[in-house]
């Protein structure tokens, strides 16, 4: 299966480190995460000095609290694949959900005036994460990463154009309404990750994740869809390179 993944290093976690053991088993490219301003410029600085890896810039609604000034200069460096991660998190509540709000909107704006994608994170807040993105305009390349909802969320996403992203949730036994996501998501609409250092897949559950394991996310999904892991390795090779331009 050597074509499965292409994201996710992040928070913190150095590509430099952790893309050769992704690379051993195949995953060839890596998108590591911003989750503030100054992790985002680490993340292009990364991405710069790497071959198979880019950026995104964003702000985590963990972080929204402590502003976003200096995140659109950063959205002209050629690293930078993406705005976000970015949305709502109404789990633990970091920053007040009126300023998550406005952040969310803000970086829909800068998505839509910078032509990239924009990358989503939602949790516990799928009607707020709706209405913000239908008020402000849903991106033409959205993406609602590392999936946590079941089949009627993920025919919202779909409705709205999004391509859903898959984590290592979806190994877990108590996730089976992911799994009918993953079923039900068209294809080219379908992308995988690991969202490392968190989110280890089964058997790797409860330690650090790494981007090889990708490959054991990629499995899950083609067995929740019934088809073979090359198909899904074929099929989000190509979403991700279309998604976030990379080069195929």
């Amino acid at each position: 299966m050597p074509r499965v993944g292409c994201r996710y290093p992040r928070d913190g976690e150095c590509p430099s480190i952790s893309a050769p053991s992704g690379r051993a088993v195949g995953v060839e490219r890596f998108i590591t995460v911003g989750t503030d301003v100054a992790s985002s410029r680490v993340a292009i600085e990364v991405a710069r000095s790497l071959d198979g890896v880019w950026a995104t810039a964003g702000v985590h609604p963990h972080d929204a609290k402590d502003g976003w000034d200096g995140l659109e200069a950063l959205l002209a460096e050629p690293e930078v694949a993406a705005v976000g991660e970015c949305g709502l998190d109404y789990h633990y509540d970091h920053s007040p959900r009126e300023v998550q709000r406005e952040a969310f909107a803000v970086q829909i704006a800068l998505a839509h005036r910078h032509g990239l994608p924009l990358v989503v994170h939602t949790r516990e807040a799928w009607d707020d994460t709706f209405a913000i993105l239908t008020a402000e305009g849903v991106p033409e390349r959205t993406v609602v990463h590392c999936f946590t909802g079941g089949p009627d969320e993920a025919r919202r996403c779909l409705d709205l154009g999004a391509h859903l992203s898959f984590s290592g949730i979806v190994t877990f036994k108590g996730a089976p309404e992911v799994r009918a996501a993953a079923e039900l998501c068209p294809l080219d609409r379908l992308l995988v990750e690991t969202d490392s250092p968190f989110l280890a897949p089964v058997p790797h559950r409860g330690r650090p994740n790494q981007p090889a394991h990708v490959v054991l996310v990629g499995q899950a999904v083609a067995a929740a869809k019934g088809l073979g892991a090359e198909q899904v390795a074929d099929a989000t090779w190509v979403n991700a390179a279309r998604v976030y331009g990379l080069p195929d």
